[in-house]
């Protein structure tokens, strides 16, 4: 797949360049442009042509984890949760780093395998997340809580993380506790989350404000009717 006028590849963060080094000089370029190309294309929701600049990544620097890691991206991003699964396992056998635990978690889900996501997220590997990744990680788990019936397990989990200090991740919290209240009926309160949650999203990371118009009934209406007046020579001024 071809790179997009301007990519260099030195977009990419120096702990993937790190790992780029085990490459020759050209082709760790080239790899470096693909990877930065998926990142392009995900932002993009290019899913096709994230697919094709990562599995060129990966035939080309296929013990390098960062390209593994963006081929499981992608496949995850694409629903296909058995190949994104397989992928991080091998990031994880690769480098060690656990930080993919949260995404693993959730293609066990993906795949409808709620008991083995929530042995997963207690297995030993979940208390070296970082807190970022810790948040996330209970906010799939109550995903599976909610999958299984167990709305309650699903709240208690969530509110442990919303009550405590703000955190640049909190807006998902919030967002994921207030959803998780809608589920089991109490709109009071999830209203009150959303209304937090849409304060916090500083980077429109949910859509919380469209949930609380829902709940307060709001209704936009897009019309283009303005316009049309407008232009039109036989309309009535008034």
């Amino acid at each position: 797949p071809a790179i997009a006028e301007g990519v260099t590849g030195k977009e990419l963060d120096r702990d993937v360049w790190t790992q780029l080094r085990t490459l020759s000089k050209e082709n760790a370029e080239g790899v470096a442009q693909h990877l930065v190309m998926v990142a392009v294309r995900l932002a993009e929701n290019e899913l096709d042509g994230a697919l094709a600049h990562a599995e060129t990544a990966v035939r080309r620097a296929g013990r390098v984890p960062a390209a593994r890691e963006a081929l499981g991206v992608v496949a995850y991003r694409l629903g296909d949760f058995a190949r994104a699964l397989a992928e991080f396992r091998t990031v994880r056998r690769i480098s060690g780093s656990a930080h993919l635990l949260p995404l693993m978690v959730d293609s066990e889900r993906g795949l409808g395998r709620l008991d083995r996501a929530l042995e997963l997220a207690g297995s030993p590997d979940a208390k070296r997340l970082e807190p970022s990744e810790q948040a996330e990680l209970t906010i799939v788990v109550a995903g599976v809580r909610r999958d299984l019936g167990q709305f309650d397990a699903a709240i208690l989990g969530l509110e442990r993380a919303a009550y405590g200090p703000p955190r640049p991740w909190s807006a998902r919290i919030y967002y994921a506790y207030a959803d998780a209240l809608v589920a089991k009926g109490d709109l009071e309160a999830a209203r009150r989350w959303f209304a937090m949650a849409s304060a916090m999203d500083s980077e429109l990371e949910t859509d919380a404000a469209e949930r609380l118009d829902e709940l307060d009934g709001v209704t936009i209406i897009e019309s283009d009717a303005g316009a049309d007046a407008s232009t039109d020579p036989d309309a009535d001024p008034t």
